[in-house]
């Protein structure tokens, strides 16, 4: 998650959040917290589509679900503590949806594997028909 992200859901500015974190950076390595890089940033920026005039201006920080985790023992509200259970609670359902996910994928992949050569040979067939109908046909009637 972004640091802005993360700032308005415990409703604090992002500097205060990103403060809070410089203060307690041993509690945060790179698999926890990252910078992104200035071509993510651009690339953000031009999603979000913010104006010359406004926006932010310095490449944010994205946080891991253990850097989440760990913003709650920098973090110490009655919000902060809430919002760190419900997007622990976000995380682990998209663990379990990203798990779901591969093994749908792979039932698919195997369903083109059973089907693949069953509808081939329905497409051989239309092909000759295909083919069959493109030859010129012979003229009918008289000739000179």
């Amino acid at each position: 998650m972004i640091d802005q992200d993360l700032a308005e859901l415990y409703v604090v500015e992002t500097k205060a959040l990103n403060l809070a974190v410089k203060r307690n950076l041993a509690r945060f390595p790179s698999d926890f917290m990252f910078q992104l890089s200035e071509k993510e940033f651009k690339n953000l920026r031009s999603q979000i589509e913010t104006s010359r005039w406004g926006g932010r201006r310095y490449v944010p920080y994205a946080f891991t679900e253990q850097g989440v985790a760990m913003l709650s023992s920098i973090l110490n509200s009655d919000r902060a503590i809430q919002v760190n259970i419900q997007v622990i609670r976000t995380f682990t359902k998209l663990r379990e949806l990203l798990a779901t996910n591969k093994e749908l994928r792979v039932k698919i992949e195997n369903m083109e594997k059973k089907y693949d050569a069953e509808l081939r040979q329905v497409f051989d067939v239309l092909k000759q028909l295909l083919i069959q109908e493109s030859k010129p046909k012979g003229q009918i009637g008289f000739t000179k």
